[in-house]
């Protein structure tokens, strides 16, 4: 990366790690986006994804829980089979003819989740879910973190609203939590590809340390979130496309 585009880079993660901190997510799809956006080698896209995910996760998993915002027990029931699962896909090489697709159509589906937010669901009663459906649920969700260098909570957490599993609050807790722990799995399993982590990697992770520390301690509530995750969806879309249409 040249000096003006890893200052690009950097700018764009730091806002995209401030606006997925503030509801519990990692923002791996962003900078997988972002990424893509840049012409950034398939190759080098995974572990750093998973290496950003894991600094802005592990301090929003840290935030949620310490304010007592984290589900354990519904946590326990995803990460049980997640975590082994994110481990296995991270060890996968995918060939760029079949990674660019993938990711191109897991941006895209990020993007759907960025565009709909399920806020009214939030207010129903909550109950925990059967562990026919958790189990399983997390072992794809984990897989999938691990094959495409991301931590599973942009499909988890509308899940568990969906259906009534927690409230929206504490649902931020348990997707940051989540996303650690798959995240940390799905880069242990990549450790063969450790050599395609770029040398620009700790000003990256000092952007989206920052961007985190912004985006926890504004929360919910202090962001223009909806029309901010719209734009952000956009920027997936044409990222989406983009890997799509290569």
């Amino acid at each position: 990366m040249n000096g003006d585009m890893l200052v690009w880079i950097a700018l764009a993660m730091a806002i995209a790690a401030a606006l997925y901190s503030s509801v519990g997510h990692g923002g791996a799809s962003a900078y997988l986006a972002i990424m893509a956006l840049f012409a950034v080698a398939p190759e080098t896209m995974r572990p750093t994804a998973l290496a950003l995910n894991l600094v802005v996760s592990g301090f929003a998993a840290f935030s949620f829980a310490r304010r007592g915002q984290t589900n354990w027990r519904l946590l326990a029931a995803f990460a049980v089979t997640a975590v082994p699962a994110a481990f296995l896909g991270g060890s996968m090489e995918l060939s760029p003819g079949l990674y660019r697709p993938l990711i191109g159509m897991m941006l895209l589906a990020a993007a759907v989740r960025l565009f709909w937010q399920p806020e009214r669901l939030a207010a129903r009663a909550t109950h925990a879910p059967p562990l026919a459906v958790s189990l399983p649920a997390g072992a794809a969700l984990g897989l999938l973190a691990g094959l495409t260098g991301t931590g599973g909570g942009i499909f988890l957490s509308p899940l568990i609203i969906l259906f009534g599993w927690e409230n929206a609050r504490r649902t931020s807790g348990v997707a940051a939590a989540f996303i650690f722990l798959n995240s940390a799995a799905g880069l242990l399993g990549n450790a063969a590809g450790m050599r395609h982590l770029p040398p620009e990697l700790p000003i990256l992770v000092g952007a989206v340390a920052a961007g985190a520390v912004v985006g926890t301690w504004l929360g919910v509530a202090r962001l223009p979130r909806r029309r901010l995750l719209q734009a952000l969806g956009a920027v997936l879309v044409i990222a989406g496309l983009k890997l799509l249409l290569q």
